[in-house]
């Protein structure tokens, strides 16, 4: 070990620090926090498919059948000013605009009028499948949906299932909008990559 030397203590921290230093670096290498991997080492050796699903969403909002309801709201949300309403929704994905078509999935998961000047909503949701070679699988999108525009895109920025690793987007158009109840039915066309 290191002799304590009076005429150079500057050299006796030097030596310290740096045998701290050294014993860390091992430390961090005995016990790694993340380590890089081989992409075949999880399966990954198939190359990427490009999927495209096509869908629509039903978000009832009033009536026997509620798939989406209102969780909080901000003390200064008005009618004409919906800025601050947070809802979470369960909402049926079906092959028809019919809600009666045969089920392919759920939408579950919140949105939130993030815009004080228009109809706009942040979204944070999976598409969770339950038709076929999807059965089980999800999709995560987060985006921003300005409702009233004509088409609307939102990042599909994972997924689990078959779509682990998934990457892509969501493209929005509205089918239906019934002013008086809320209730939306909106046609969804989603690209994604996927191993």
């Amino acid at each position: 070990m290191a002799e304590n030397h009076p005429e150079h203590p500057s050299a006796t921290a030097f030596l310290l620090i740096v045998l701290s230093f050294i014993s860390t670096l091992t430390a961090v290498e005995s016990n790694p926090f993340s380590r890089n991997l081989s992409p075949s080492s999880l399966g990954l050796k198939k190359p990427e498919k490009l999927s495209h699903l096509h869908f629509y969403f039903h978000d009832v909002v009033t009536g026997k059948n509620v798939t989406a309801v209102r969780v909080a709201k901000a003390p200064t949300m008005t009618k004409s000013s919906p800025f601050g309403a947070v809802a979470v929704m369960d909402d049926p994905l079906t092959i028809s605009p019919d809600i009666g078509s045969k089920l392919v999935g759920k939408a579950q998961g919140i949105y939130a009028l993030a815009s004080q000047t228009e109809a706009s909503l942040l979204m944070a949701f999976n598409f969770a499948f339950v038709e076929g070679k999807y059965n089980g699988s999800n999709l995560s999108v987060l985006g921003r949906n300005p409702v009233f525009s004509a088409v609307r895109e939102m990042p599909v920025i994972g997924g689990s299932g078959v779509f682990r690793f998934a990457r892509g987007y969501a493209e929005a158009r509205t089918h239906t909008f019934d002013l008086k109840t809320g209730t939306a039915v909106v046609e969804y066309n989603v690209y994604v990559f996927h191993y």
